[in-house]
């Protein structure tokens, strides 16, 4: 049986291998915020798997929950103020 492949490499860039850009960049640390407070809220909600809610874990829900929308709204505020042509 012949082998049939590639005798040379590929020339084009795979998509997977290539670094993200400056922008991509920008926009990952302008959405931190919103990603470290959506995992505080499910390590909260984690924690309340396995065992009954407490007055305690339903106050670090809320509070985590908060910090989504607060975060979300100022990522939104920020995206609608470039959009605009604003100062960020």
């Amino acid at each position: 049986m012949k082998h049939i492949g590639a005798l040379q490499a590929t020339v084009t860039a795979d998509w997977s291998d290539r670094e993200p850009t400056a922008a991509e960049l920008d926009a990952i640390e302008d959405e931190m915020p919103l990603i470290a407070a959506e995992v505080e809220l499910l390590d909260a909600q984690i924690v309340t798997l396995d065992r009954p809610v407490s007055e305690l874990d339903e106050r670090r829900i809320r509070r985590a929950r908060r910090r989504v929308l607060a975060a979300r709204r100022a990522l939104t505020n920020l995206t609608s103020d470039v959009s605009r042509g604003g100062a960020a």
